[in-house]
């Protein structure tokens, strides 16, 4: 089952892409599928570990993967999920810019 989601945008005339949640293939894409992070269900459902984000080199510097992210962190959070960042960009970029998502970051017992 897929689901389309527009994550928020800053403004400024900028086209916000539009993400989409593939289940059946456990990420988050992009329409064209070529930006995508994956993610691995544990805890009986109740943790998205975001194992890959991978944008092509051609769409770089778009802002891609943090939308990517954005998509996967409302929908844990709209869904009472806990995230576990294991990608590198998602716990070496994305969190320490954005640290307002840490309240959905997995601590081993629930969110943090």
């Amino acid at each position: 089952m897929s689901t389309e989601s527009e994550s928020v945008g800053s403004g400024g005339g900028k086209v916000v892409p539009v993400i989409v949640w593939n289940e059946g293939s456990r990420r988050f894409e992009t329409e064209d599928k070529e930006a995508y992070v994956e993610y691995v269900v544990r805890d009986n459902g109740n943790v998205m570990d975001l194992i890959h984000t991978y944008v092509p080199s051609s769409k770089r510097g778009l802002g891609l993967a943090s939308h990517l992210c954005v998509a996967a962190f409302q929908h844990a959070k709209s869904n009472s999920f806990s995230i576990i960042p294991t990608c590198s960009y998602v716990s070496e970029t994305f969190l320490p810019r954005n640290p307002s998502w840490n309240s959905v970051v997995y601590n081993g017992a629930g969110k943090i």
